[in-house]
């Protein structure tokens, strides 16, 4: 194997390193709630995805496989079960990262039009060993610092193993012109907090975080990024979104790759918890 340097705005070197490739996995992307970075949002993500179709359809490549998320499926409203089939709706109130990644899957749909055999996939949080101070890898971080407060909502979680997993075999089958939801199970954060801080052997947490606070503290992160011209740590969107109770439905990936079996929360959790622990004492 060996690593290139690359661009998704680089058309040339795309174009020059799918030369002879059968398949190719798109993980490219940016994650972002902050409101300041709408625009980039939306060139990374739809703008990059585009760039990577037409390669793939210059190159005659095989089949090209688009990690999107689930927030590409629309707003979630409380107790609400999402499927595969849950349709984008302009008139919502969605985030701009949701709406980049909807804006990107529509991307991949026109380069299926033009004849590209490619399938998409909308994991839902993803747990795995990285820099915990970003992304969901900072769960792991304000478990281990033992962060007292928890937000009541619900929704999926999996391993990022598993991830891979399911990528690898449904690039090594004949599905294409589908997308499935990449979920293991839907937990509380309550539950994936205390896990991860038994897991760590800290204190779990045990104060809820109701909406009226929740919406005092993202109004002071607010101000206090526009200050200091830095990422907020908490959005209006996702405060609202941690106290929503949302279940991801895995069953069409079950249908489609019954040989699949995800690995239990408790043991990924616990997994990473110790690949943690290693690197601080290593």
């Amino acid at each position: 194997m060996s690593w290139v340097k690359g661009d998704v705005f680089d058309t040339g070197l795309l174009e020059e390193m799918m030369q002879d490739c059968k398949k190719v996995y798109h993980c490219a992307g940016m994650v972002s709630f902050n409101p300041k970075k709408r625009n980039e949002l939306l060139k990374v993500n739809k703008e990059g995805t585009a760039n990577m179709v037409n390669a793939a359809l210059n190159c005659n490549v095989k089949k090209l496989l688009h990690v999107s998320s689930v927030s590409a499926l629309g707003r979630k409203r409380h107790n609400m079960v999402v499927t595969e089939e849950a349709k984008w709706d302009e008139e919502s109130n969605n985030s701009n990262y949701g709406r980049s990644k909807f804006l990107a899957e529509l991307e991949v749909w026109r380069g299926i039009s033009e004849g590209l055999d490619a399938v998409i996939v909308n994991p839902t949080i993803i747990l795995g060993v990285g820099d915990w101070n970003n992304s969901s890898a900072a769960m792991f971080k304000n478990a281990y610092k033992e962060f007292p407060w928890y937000a009541e909502g619900v929704t999926g979680f999996v391993d990022a193993e598993d991830v891979a997993r399911v990528m690898i075999d449904l690039m090594e089958s004949n599905i294409t012109e589908e997308r499935f939801i990449i979920s293991a199970e839907n937990r509380t954060f309550r539950e994936v907090f205390t896990a991860m801080a038994n897991a760590f052997g800290k204190k779990p947490p045990h104060r809820p975080v109701n909406p009226f606070f929740a919406s005092l503290v993202w109004r002071f992160e607010k101000i206090k990024n526009t200050i200091a011209s830095t990422d907020p740590l908490l959005t209006k969107e996702t405060a609202e979104t941690a106290q929503l109770k949302v279940f991801f439905d895995n069953s069409k990936l079950k249908k489609y790759l019954p040989a699949f079996s995800f690995r239990p929360l408790e043991e990924t959790i616990k997994n990473y918890c110790h690949q943690y622990l290693a690197k601080l004492n290593g």
